[in-house]
């Protein structure tokens, strides 16, 4: 299955997230995941190669990949039908590049925040994305929120995104978000992303039924 995760808007924590989940789905559920790290920081990739410098044992395989790379790659991932393949996109969305991932995608999640510039990135992500793949079920989940959102402005937003998808539980805001590497959750972290991503893997992600 393959996993974009995506966002026009710079900042909104698509790299952190991926690798929130990718560590999630193997420490937690024991999946087989792969990582394609498409952003232009290849701030995964960096992490990744620094734990091997270390020698922690990676639970999963980062590749470092361009936009031009995914076509040659395609039928390859495809071909892993009970592996999870994620893929950090780039922040962009001017880019033919991106429409062969589109395409190809099974699920969208699209971290984003409760302010007038992500929103505005966030919608037209979900257009160009439906557009190009109508039948691509996508996921908003809002990133890191500080405790004093008002209500008004989640339920608006929240209103105006379940036109193009389904808007998830939010992932309140930690300092230690940061300190996330390619073989670790920080334990801090671990409570405010747990029952997010248990409710996505629920709904989207399990093998069996009674898993």
């Amino acid at each position: 299955m393959i996993i974009i995760i995506g966002n026009q808007k710079g900042g909104a924590g698509k790299s952190t997230l991926t690798l929130l989940l990718a560590n999630y789905l193997t420490m937690v559920k024991k999946r087989k995941v792969t990582v394609i790290d498409m952003d232009y920081q290849q701030s995964i990739s960096q992490k990744y190669e620094k734990a091997k410098v270390l020698e922690n044992e990676e639970p999963y395989e980062v590749v470092a990949a361009g936009l031009d790379d995914f076509p040659g790659m395609a039928e390859l991932v495809k071909a892993e039908k009970e592996s999870l393949v994620l893929i950090d996109l780039p922040g962009k969305l001017d880019d033919d590049g991106l429409l062969p991932v589109f395409r190809s995608a099974e699920l969208a999640i699209c971290p984003f925040a409760y302010d007038e510039f992500s929103f505005e990135s966030t919608v037209l992500f979900s257009v160009v994305l439906k557009k190009v793949s109508p039948d691509c079920r996508l996921l908003f989940v809002p990133n890191r929120v500080k405790a004093n959102v008002r209500y008004e402005t989640r339920s608006d937003v929240d209103e105006q995104l379940a036109k193009f998808g389904t808007v998830v539980d939010s992932i309140p805001d930690r300092i230690d978000f940061q300190r996330t590497s390619t073989f670790q959750t920080p334990l801090s972290v671990f409570p405010a992303v747990r029952p997010v991503f248990d409710a996505i893997y629920k709904q989207y992600l399990k093998l069996k039924p009674n898993e």
